[in-house]
């Protein structure tokens, strides 16, 4: 049993999940770290069938519902390779102070590694009906809002409200 309540329950249906940095660190605050995770996602969809239906990068944490045909797989690859390709960015921004935290903080039986970049789990929840995936959709758009970064979803550029609102965004998501 994984160590996190929230399990990937139906692995080839949308799940609205959350990823958190260790600590709530503000690393995505630069375009570089956005598009680690930008760049990882688009090459999920193209080579391991993940369907992106939306997605929000704060400065902390992300939010998106997706499926795959193995979602768990896309899931732990995505935080593996986004965790390895952001700590590299850090080393060479010379980002002490976020790498120190990074390091002072990572779980004990995290053993093989100097550093832990993204909070275990994901907080994964079945979408399992169209209510429930306009809730999580109308939530991930207005995070941003609520936060006071934009006066409209769509205006937050790492979300997926402009594609919603018949915009090109930075990345295709599946509209429901």
């Amino acid at each position: 049993m994984g160590r996190s309540r929230y399990l990937i329950t139906e692995p080839d249906k949308p799940h609205f999940m959350t990823c958190t940095v260790l600590e709530w660190l503000p690393v995505f605050t630069r375009p570089e770290t956005f598009n680690i995770i930008v760049d990882c996602w688009r090459y999920q969809q193209q080579h391991s069938g993940l369907k992106l239906y939306g997605y929000v990068i704060l400065e902390n944490h992300l939010h998106f519902i997706a499926q795959a045909p193995d979602l768990r797989k896309c899931v732990d690859s995505f935080k593996s390779y986004t965790a390895r390709q952001l700590i590299d960015y850090l080393q060479a921004q010379q980002a002490t102070r976020l790498l120190d935290r990074l390091s002072f903080a990572k779980r004990a039986h995290k053993t093989d590694r100097e550093f832990q970049f993204w909070q275990e789990g994901v907080h994964a929840e079945w979408v399992f009906n169209e209510a429930m995936m306009r809730e999580k959709l109308d939530y991930i758009h207005y995070n941003p809002v609520k936060r006071g970064y934009v006066n409209l979803p769509e205006h937050w550029c790492y979300s997926s409200a402009g594609n919603y609102a018949g915009m090109a965004g930075v990345l295709e998501v599946a509209v429901w």
